[in-house]
């Protein structure tokens, strides 16, 4: 086999392994992301669980990276202090280590056992979450099938002629293997990745342990790296973590590779065989670094903050209802197909406004804030005037001649158009008025029954985006899947309640003061998301999916 074909071979491995990491971590954000957000932001305010929390992120999510950019939009937020971020972090690069651990045990018979498992839920099931489940399972099977490919690529180096002058060199000049090890890693988005590569040259005599491990902290140096680089253009604030890890995690590698070049300890002591070495090497850094990022998180958070220039005056951020563009053209009325895309247009402008009115309210319940609702309530004016303006803009159309699809994409416009300003009008009207009320009266939910209130928010908000999708694709199969989930959403109203009526019972202060701010919330919600699925029925109409008011199960 000639070295393009090995190449060939192992570039295809190893986009196996990030398409696969990838579906296992959009497959947990998907299901679970927005309960491990609201999770990690009510741990992260003590530093200790915040490491622990961490340390479960990163191996849920795969990936140490998209913690860390998490923790930064958190700490940006001011939900959370800067030290207990950066501990955050910490825990998640430990985690990353801990998977490359677990991937380097021989799991070959979990890739059949995840193929077929996770095929067969995706496959039978309309239900979101469990379809998601599927996804998961299939990229774990994905992910060790791409382990044994990059083995299967690598053994044919073993005859190389040029490998071995490659490695001599490298292992003559370890800063450059260390560099090059860097770059991979940013190449790839993935200390993971990058690690597991060498496993896989390790584990076939193709690099000395000693290479491996000051290669190792190069991976160490490259993942510190894309973090900074992709919050580069967010609010100082948002920075400060993602530089803060490069300061910790990139000057630590470069630290711990002096010292391992000055004095040379046996790669023996960090385990029996090749890929044990290397492995315990990642695990063993990035604890030195969390320990040692115990006591100097302050110092490092303070040299962040200096390094981003928190103190000197800033713009002043635009507001939330920013300059308006509208895309409904009077000139194109007599052509309906045009005007029909322009409205459609303007209609999914108001989608998104509902969607960051949604997105918002959930964090004043939690940290409540004059100026931002004042600004919240400011984005409701802006869905008011669009949807008057497109209101006035389909009836100019509908006197003219339409065809029967067009009359009825123009009547189903209307109807969402005003479903979507009854749902922000939900929202200014009675949600921003509970958060007034808990804000003035300085109350506080127990932990659980904000992790209810956050639960059933993200079902709501995960249905939201169906019932955008459905307006612009108009696709049965996720217009049914939107009714569906309405119906899962009743059943959690009623545990939800069951929940809360418990605590009363047992005379939980903060539940009984709590009360009726949180069964009205429950309720507003439970509106909003009836609202939205209601945006489904002309679809399931049309294609006779839809049976009084009900999904046609016989046709489904």
């Amino acid at each position: 086999m000639n070295g393009s074909v090995v190449l060939l071979h192992l570039a295809g491995a190893v986009a196996l392994l990030l398409w696969a990491t990838r579906m296992v971590r959009t497959g947990v954000e998907r299901t679970y992301g927005d309960r491990l957000r609201q999770r990690l932001r009510s741990v992260m305010k003590q530093p200790v669980l915040a490491v622990g929390f961490g340390t479960a992120m990163a191996i849920a999510l795969q990936s140490s990276t998209a913690v860390t950019l998490l923790v930064g939009s958190f700490v940006g937020s001011g939900f959370v202090s800067g030290v207990a971020g950066l501990m955050a972090v910490r825990g998640a690069e430990v985690g990353s280590a801990l998977v490359v651990k677990i991937l380097s045990y021989d799991l070959t018979l979990l890739v059949p056992l995840c193929l077929l498992a996770g095929t067969i839920i995706f496959m039978t099931t309309e239900r979101r979450d469990w379809r998601q489940n599927g996804r998961i399972l299939v990229g774990i099977g994905l992910l060790i099938l791409s382990l044994e490919m990059t083995g299967q690529a690598t053994e044919p180096l073993r005859q190389s002629q040029i490998l071995p002058i490659i490695v001599n060199y490298l292992s003559g000049d370890p800063i450059t293997a260390y560099l090059l090890a860097a770059l991979i890693t940013w190449l790839f988005h993935s200390s993971i990745a990058g690690v597991i590569l060498l496993v896989s040259f390790a584990s076939r005599g193709l690099i000395q342990p000693e290479l491996g491990i000051v290669m190792v902290l190069g991976v160490n140096l490259g993942s510190s790296i894309i973090a900074p680089i992709l919050t580069r253009n967010a609010p100082p604030e948002t920075r400060v973590v993602p530089l803060g890890n490069l300061m910790m995690r990139g000057a630590g590698s470069l630290i711990v590779l002096v010292l391992f070049l000055t004095f040379r300890p046996p790669a023996g002591l960090l385990g029996s065989d090749p890929v044990d070495q290397i492995v315990n090497a990642h695990i063993l850094f990035n604890l030195i670094i969390l320990l040692a990022g115990i006591p100097l998180s302050s110092v490092v958070l303070r040299a962040t903050e200096a390094l981003v220039d928190l103190n000197t005056p800033k713009v002043q951020p635009k507001p939330m209802a920013a300059e308006e563009v509208s895309a409904l053209d009077p000139s194109v009325l007599d052509m309906p197909s045009q005007a029909l895309a322009n409205a459609t247009r303007e209609v999914v402008r108001v989608c998104e406004t509902v969607e960051i009115m949604l997105q918002r309210v959930m964090d004043l319940y939690e940290k409540p804030d004059q100026a931002r609702i004042k600004e919240l309530a400011a984005l409701d004016d802006r869905v008011d005037r669009r949807h008057a303006a497109i209101k006035l803009y389909l009836a100019r159309l509908a006197t003219g001649k339409l065809s029967d699809f067009e009359a009825l994409r123009t009547q189903e416009l209307l109807g969402a158009c005003v479903k979507l300003e009854q749902v922000g009008d939900i929202i200014v009207r009675n949600m921003l008025a509970h958060v007034q009320k808990k804000m003035n009266r300085k109350l506080e939910f127990t932990e659980e029954g904000w992790r209810e209130l956050s639960q059933f928010h993200a079902f709501v908000l995960a249905n939201a985006h169906l019932a955008f999708n459905v307006l612009v694709s108009r696709d049965g199969h996720t217009a049914r899947q939107l009714v569906q989930e309405k119906d899962r959403l009743r059943d959690m109203e009623k545990d939800t309640s069951q929940r809360h009526f418990s605590r009363l019972r047992e005379g939980t202060t903060r539940s009984v003061e709590t009360s009726s701010i949180h069964l009205d919330t429950i309720r507003d919600l439970k509106q909003i998301n009836s609202l939205l699925a209601s945006m489904a029925y002309p679809v399931l109409e049309e294609q006779g999916l839809l049976r009084d008011t009900r999904l046609n199960v016989a046709q489904s």
